[in-house]
């Protein structure tokens, strides 16, 4: 946001700093993740674009490693396209070794043999004494195989009296890659669990929001009309659109010098596009590519389908079938 935009209206810090709003509903799914994690498990965290995600797995990584009765590894290798198992058991052995009291070396010591490689793994776990999660972001974009390759890695671990869980996290095209007949193998044996709606008052987000990055003498309708929130509240999705939105509407009263933000300055800056096919098709993690191959149609008339151009009867019939496999569209 314009630095002039933030004076005028009192604001101390972005919004996007203004830290971790919790739901009853974050509590129950944090509480429901540890209990899976103590027993080994695979587990699918999902959310729309702007969902929270991120933030809502920084908060929960930062309990686990506080509470210190679960031991926290992650992947970081970005280019998870090209992800295979041998690249998660790195990242294992990476966190793994670097806490071992006993690794006197600096250096990571990862075995290239296959059978040495698996065991030294299930040695460094049961080191730890607790169990251990793998938290592997962006999981949308492994490769099938690799999350199959997990899945019998955590097993074998497991088998041998340590304790592996794996939890992915993406968007709500991860658990929907989970029920492909093509996953049977891994699919019913994981735990999904969903952040959508985990913030079920807009209004209430909106205004802590607000209280969070207000200097602290000012309330959140000094700024921005009751109206103005409800409008907000009614249109908007994600907590990242209320961010986004929340910055354009500060920025256009301070255009016109208006303090607070009226609805009707409000609706000048929503886009018509928040709620059309493309738009929500993207926050659930899908592009013209993905839908293509999901409803088994070309990627030329599913980029027209995707943009609205496809012609109203064919275009009826792909958005049945898009219901038809769990999309909320």
């Amino acid at each position: 946001m314009r630095i002039e935009a933030m004076e005028f209206y009192g604001l101390l810090k972005e919004f996007r700093h203004a830290g971790f709003f919790e739901t009853e509903h974050h509590r129950r799914l944090f509480r429901q993740i540890k209990a899976d994690i103590l027993k080994g498990s695979v587990i699918a965290v999902s959310g729309m674009i702007g969902s929270g995600k991120t933030v809502t797995l920084r908060k929960l990584k930062q309990t686990l490693t506080r509470e210190g009765h679960i031991f926290v590894a992650r992947s970081l290798m970005v280019e998870k396209q090209k992800v295979q198992v041998s690249t998660l058991i790195s990242a294992l052995f990476f966190d793994l070794q670097r806490s071992d009291k006993l690794h006197r070396s600096d250096k990571v010591q990862i075995p290239f043999q296959g059978e040495r490689r698996e065991r030294m793994l299930i040695e460094l776990i049961r080191q730890e004494r607790m169990p251990v999660v793998l938290f592997v972001d962006e999981a949308h974009d492994l490769p099938f195989q690799t999350l199959k390759d997990m899945k019998r890695v955590m097993e074998t671990v497991n088998d041998s009296g340590a304790t592996l869980s794996i939890l992915l996290a993406g968007h709500p095209k991860l658990t929907n890659d989970l029920k492909r007949m093509n996953m049977q193998e891994i699919g019913p044996r994981t735990a999904s669990y969903s952040l959508d709606g985990a913030i079920d008052s807009r209004r209430q987000y909106i205004e802590w929001l607000l209280s969070e990055c207000l200097h602290d003498e000012l309330s959140p309708l000094d700024v921005l009309e009751s109206d103005a929130i409800d409008l907000l509240a009614e249109k908007l999705v994600t907590p990242l659109q209320i961010e986004q939105h929340l910055k354009l509407a500060f920025e256009a009263g301070h255009d016109i010098n208006e303090k607070p933000v009226s609805a009707e300055v409000v609706l000048t800056i929503l886009s018509n596009a928040i709620g059309n096919l493309e738009a929500t098709l993207t926050r659930l993690g899908y592009d013209h590519r993905s839908i293509a191959g999901l409803l088994n149609v070309s990627t030329a008339e599913a980029r027209q389908f995707v943009s609205g151009c496809l012609e109203a009867p064919r275009a009826h019939e792909l958005h049945e079938q898009l219901l038809v496999v769990g999309l909320p569209v």
